[in-house]
C-alpha cells in the first residue's frame, strides 16, 4: 500500500479508532502539512455520524431521483465513503489558480482555422493640434493618442498625468478605482518618453496609459477581486495580460472595479456608477472599465467577460468593448470564476482600438494551458461588401414590450445600416437547445473556485447577500450532482456542434445584445462578440448591438463592427459627469 493509498484509508468513514498522531505522520508523509488539514475537519472524519437512508432518500430526491429502500441501503456505505473522499480533498488548500486537469477547447470535429500570420497594420491618423487644455483629449480614441504620443506632440508623461488627475477627481462620482497605481505608471511613462527621444517605438500603445480591472495581478499592488475577504490581497507576480501590455509600452495608471468576485458592479467600496447616469449602477462585471473608458479616464481598459460582463457593462455605459474568442488571450494571473469560460479582452471608445489591444495581448504564454497559436490578422479597410453575414431574424423581427421598444427600433435601423453598407446579410436561428439549462456549468465551477470562501464561512463577508448574489449561488451549487454536471457539458458540446453548422459558411452574424439565448450560449461556445453602442434613448442612455464573429474570426467581426461604427458615429458622442 503506497502512503497516499494509506492516508485515504486512515482518513475513510471507518478511521474514528485511528490514532490521530499516526493520522498527522501519514499526512506529512503524502507531501502535506499539518496546517492543511485543520483540527475541525479531523474531528468530522473521526466523529461524524453516517449518512441514514433516510438523509440519503431526501438528497436524492433534491435531484428528482428515486430509488427502492433495498437499493439506497445497498447505496449507504458507499454514500458515506465518498463523504470522507470529500473531507480528504478539502483539506488541501487550492489556490484559486489552480485550474482542474480537463481543458475546454471550443473548436469542434471538422472545423478549420487561419494559419496564415500578417503584419499588424492601423489606420493611419489624421494629424492633431494640441490643444492648449490637454483634457481635451480625454476621449479620444486610442489610435489617435498613439499618433500624437509617436509623433512627440504628447508626451506619455503629460498624458499620463492627466489621466490620473481625472481618476483622482471624477472618482468621487463614479466609484470605478480600486488602486491608483501611480508611481508605477509615472516610472513607465518617463521610460516611454526616453524611449522615443531615443529612436526606439514599441507600437500603437507605446506611452498609452490605461486601467486593469482588479482581477488581474500587478506586482507590488492589492489585487482585491472587488471582494472584502481579498481587499488586503497581494499576488506577487504580474498577469500575462499585465507584462504583455508593459512590454508593449503602456503605462497602467489603475486597477479598476469589479462586482465582487465578477458579478454585479458592487464591490467593497460601494457600487461603480454609469457616466451618462450616476444615479444608475454601471453594470458588471468589468464596471470600473466600462465606466472609467466612457468617461475618459483612461487611453483603454481590460476587463473579464464569463456571462456578460464585458458586454453588459459595455452597453450600459457607451463604451465599445471585445470578448475574444475563448483560448485567445491567457488568463494567466486573472482571478479564476470560470476556467471553462473565462475571457479577457479590451474595453476601448472604438471598434480599432479593440483591435489594437487584442494583438498586444493575445496568444500562448505557456502558463494558460487553454490558449491557442491562432493568428490575429488585422485588416482596417477590408471590403465588408466580401462578407457574409447572418442575423438572427426571428429575434430581430419580435414585437418588443414598451420598455423595449426604443431599444428594438434602433436595432432594426442597426441592420438596416448593415445592410446598406453592400454586405450580405443571411437569416439565421439560433440551435433549439435548453441553453439556459447549461447555466449551472458556471455556478459549479465558480462554486469549485471558492470553495474554500464557503467552507470557512468567510463569504458573509462578501457585500451581497441575496438570493441572487454568490454566497447564496455558491452554496446552491453544492447540490449540483457531478452527473448532472459531466451531462451539461455534454449537452454544450451538442451546442456548439449545431454553432459550427449554423455558421458554415458565413464571417459572422449580428445579434441584439442581449437576443434570445445568445449572450449566454455563445460564452459557452467561446464565439468572440464585439459591443458597440447603437444609439441613445429618449433619457439619453446609450444603447448598443453585438457583432458576433465565428471561433477565432474576431478580425471580421471587428472589420465589420468598425465599418458600422464609421458610418454612424455614436461612439464619438460621451458623457459630461458633474463633479
Amino acid at each position: 500500500m503506497s502512503e497516499r493509498e494509506d492516508l485515504a484509508t486512515v482518513t475513510s468513514p471507518k478511521a474514528a479508532d485511528v490514532d490521530r498522531r499516526r493520522f498527522l505522520q501519514l499526512f506529512s508523509a503524502a507531501g502535506l502539512t499539518a496546517a492543511a488539514f485543520p483540527s475541525a475537519v479531523w474531528a468530522l472524519a473521526a466523529k461524524r455520524e453516517p449518512v441514514t437512508r433516510e438523509e440519503l432518500a431526501k438528497a436524492l430526491a433534491l435531484d428528482g431521483l428515486e430509488f427502492t429502500e433495498a437499493q439506497e441501503d445497498m447505496m449507504l456505505e458507499g454514500v458515506n465513503d465518498l463523504r470522507g473522499k470529500y473531507e480528504q480533498l478539502r483539506a488541501v488548500k487550492l489556490d484559486n489558480s489552480v485550474a482542474p486537469a480537463l481543458l475546454f477547447d471550443p473548436v469542434v470535429e471538422g472545423e478549420t482555422l487561419e494559419t496564415e500570420r500578417r503584419p499588424f497594420v492601423m489606420t493611419r491618423e489624421r494629424a492633431r493640434e494640441v490643444p492648449a487644455e490637454l483634457e481635451e483629449l480625454a476621449f479620444l480614441p486610442l489610435t489617435a493618442l498613439s499618433e500624437l504620443v509617436r509623433t512627440r506632440k504628447v508626451s506619455s508623461e503629460a498624458l499620463t498625468r492627466m489621466y490620473l488627475g481625472r481618476l483622482k477627481r471624477y472618482d468621487a462620482v463614479l466609484h470605478c478605482v480600486i488602486t491608483l497605481t501611480e508611481e508605477r505608471a509615472l516610472e513607465q511613462a518617463r521610460r516611454a518618453d526616453r524611449e522615443l527621444a531615443l529612436g526606439t517605438y514599441r507600437g500603437p500603445l507605446h506611452g498609452i496609459p490605461w486601467g486593469a480591472k482588479d482581477l488581474l495581478a500587478v506586482k507590488g499592488y492589492p489585487t482585491t477581486w472587488g471582494a472584502t475577504p481579498y481587499k488586503n490581497q497581494v499576488i506577487d507576480a504580474d498577469a500575462t495580460v499585465v507584462k504583455r501590455l508593459d512590454e508593449a509600452g503602456a503605462v497602467l495608471v489603475a486597477k479598476l472595479t469589479l462586482g465582487a468576485l465578477a458579478s454585479g458592479d458592487v464591490w467593497f467600496g460601494g457600487r461603480t456608477r454609469n457616466p451618462w447616469n450616476p444615479e444608475q449602477g454601471s453594470s458588471g462585471s468589468s464596471a470600473g472599465p466600462a465606466s472609467a473608458v466612457a468617461a475618459g479616464l483612461v487611453g483603454f481598459a481590460v476587463g473579464s467577460e464569463t456571462r456578460g460582463s464585458i458586454l453588459s457593462p459595455c452597453t450600459r455605459c457607451g463604451a465599445t468593448g471585445l470578448r475574444p474568442t475563448f483560448g485567445r488571450v491567457s488568463r494567466a494571473g486573472a482571478m479564476a470564476l470560470s476556467w471553462s469560460m473565462d475571457k479577457l479582452g479590451p474595453i476601448c471608445r472604438a471598434v480599432e482600438d479593440c483591435a489594437v489591444v487584442l494583438a498586444a495581448i493575445a496568444g500562448p504564454d505557456g502558463e494558460d494551458e487553454t490558449v491557442v497559436d491562432v493568428p490575429f490578422n488585422w485588416d482596417p479597410e477590408l471590403d465588408v461588401r466580401k462578407l457574409k453575414i447572418g442575423y438572427l431574424k426571428s429575434i430581430f423581427e419580435e414585437t418588443p414590450d414598451e420598455r423595449r421598444k426604443e431599444w428594438h427600433d434602433l436595432d432594426l435601423a442597426t441592420v438596416e445600416k448593415v445592410r446598406s453598407l453592400g454586405v450580405e446579410l443571411v437569416p439565421i436561428e439560433l440551435p433549439g437547445l435548453p441553453v439556459d439549462a447549461m447555466s449551472f456549468i458556471l455556478s459549479a465551477e465558480a462554486a469549485a473556485a471558492f470553495d474554500e470562501l464557503t467552507v470557512s464561512g468567510r463569504d458573509a463577508e462578501l457585500v451581497r447577500q441575496d438570493a441572487h448574489a454568490w454566497p447564496n449561488t455558491f452554496r446552491q451549487a453544492r447540490t449540483i450532482p457531478a452527473v448532472e454536471y459531466i451531462q451539461a457539458n455534454r449537452l454544450r458540446r451538442v451546442a456548439m456542434r449545431e454553432m459550427a453548422r449554423i455558421l458554415t459558411g458565413l464571417d459572422g452574424y449580428l445579434s441584439p445584445t442581449y437576443g434570445g439565448s445568445n449572450l449566454l450560449l455563445t460564452n459557452l461556445t467561446g464565439h468572440p462578440a464585439v459591443v458597440l453602442p447603437n444609439g441613445f434613448r429618449s433619457d439619453g442612455t446609450p444603447t448598443s448591438i453585438t457583432f458576433m464573429g465565428t471561433l477565432f474570426g474576431d478580425a471580421k467581426a471587428l472589420a465589420l463592427a468598425k465599418a458600422y461604427q464609421d458610418a454612424t458615429g455614436f461612439h464619438l458622442r460621451h458623457p459630461e459627469v458633474k463633479l
